[in-house]
C-alpha cells in the first residue's frame, strides 16, 4: 500500500544563520488569533477592551513557562532535575499541553485578582481560543514531524521521513481536527446560548472535550515521557484524568446551579 510521505521543511525562512520555523509562526498565529477572539468578545460584552493587552501579556508568560515546566517535570524529570540550566532552554524545544493549561489557569488567577473580574466568567470565554490555540499547535508539530503515532498500515497513514520510513498515525492532525471542531462547538454554545449558561459550564464543557481528544489519540500516539512505567496509562492519559474529572465537576455544578 502507497502511504503519503512527509517530507516538509521545518524551516520557513532564512535569514543568514537565523531561521524562521514554521511552528513558531504557527505558534504566533494562535496567540493572535486568540487575541483577536478574545477583543470581539470583550467588544461583544461591553467589557473594557484595554484590559486585553495585560490580559494578553499573562496568558504569553502562562502558557511558555507552563508548558516548558510541564516537559521539563512531568515528562523527562531525571535529566531537568540534574541539569536544572536546560530548563530555560527553551529553543532546544520541548512544550507539554498539560503545563502550559496549568499555566494559563494560574495567570488568569493572578489577571482577575488584579482587575477584579469573575474567573470563571473569564475562564469560560477563553477557553474556546484555547481550543483554536490547539490546533495551530499541533499543525507547528505536524511541521516538525514530530508527536508521531504508533506504525499502522491503514490507508490514511503517514510515512515521517525524518524520523524513519514506516507508515504511521498522523497522531498531530487527529489532535488537530479534534480541537478544531472542539473551537467551532464552543463558539456555538458561547453564542447561541451563553445568557442561559452558568459560569463554568463552558470552561467544564471544554476540559471535559479537550482532554478526552487527549486521551483517546494518546492510545495510537508513540511514547513521549523519557521514562518508562508499567501502567497501562500514558504519562499523557494519566494527566489527562484530572482535567477530566474537573470539567465534569464543573458541568455538573453548573447545571445544578441552573435548577
Amino acid at each position: 500500500m502507497q502511504h503519503f510521505v512527509w517530507s516538509f521543511n521545518p524551516v520557513a525562512f532564512s535569514f543568514g544563520s537565523m531561521h524562521i520555523y514554521w511552528y513558531g509562526i504557527l505558534f504566533a498565529t494562535a496567540i493572535l488569533s486568540g487575541l483577536q477572539f478574545m477583543k470581539w468578545v470583550f467588544k461583544l460584552e461591553g467589557k473594557d477592551e484595554a484590559m486585553l493587552d495585560s490580559m494578553f501579556i499573562y496568558i504569553v508568560v502562562g502558557i511558555v513557562v507552563g508548558a516548558r515546566l510541564g516537559h521539563c517535570l512531568f515528562y523527562d524529570p531525571a535529566f531537568y532535575l540534574a541539569n536544572p540550566l536546560k530548563m530555560f532552554a527553551v529553543w532546544e524545544g520541548g512544550l507539554a499541553s498539560h503545563g502550559g493549561g496549568l499555566g494559563v489557569i494560574i495567570a488568569l488567577y493572578l489577571y482577575v485578582k488584579k482587575y477584579k473580574l469573575s474567573y470563571l466568567w473569564l475562564l469560560d470565554r477563553v477557553a474556546i481560543p484555547t481550543a483554536l490555540f490547539g490546533f495551530f499547535v499541533r499543525m507547528g508539530n505536524l511541521m516538525n514531524s514530530e508527536i508521531v503515532g504508533h506504525t499502522t498500515d491503514v490507508s490514511w497513514a503517514i510515512v515521517f521521513t525524518k524520523i524513519d520510513a514506516l507508515p504511521r498515525h498522523p497522531t498531530q492532525l487527529y489532535e488537530a481536527f479534534s480541537y478544531l471542531l472542539i473551537f467551532f462547538v464552543l463558539t456555538y454554545f458561547y453564542k447561541t446560548k451563553r445568557q442561559s449558561l452558568n459560569n463554568g459550564f463552558m470552561f467544564g464543557l471544554f476540559l471535559v472535550l479537550v482532554f478526552s481528544a487527549r486521551f483517546l489519540v494518546e492510545f495510537v500516539k508513540e511514547k513521549q515521557a523519557a521514562y518508562s512505567s508499567d501502567l497501562l496509562l500514558s504519562t499523557g492519559q494519566m494527566l489527562s484524568v484530572p482535567f477530566l474529572v474537573v470539567g465534569l465537576i464543573l458541568i455538573i455544578l453548573s447545571l445544578k446551579q441552573k435548577a
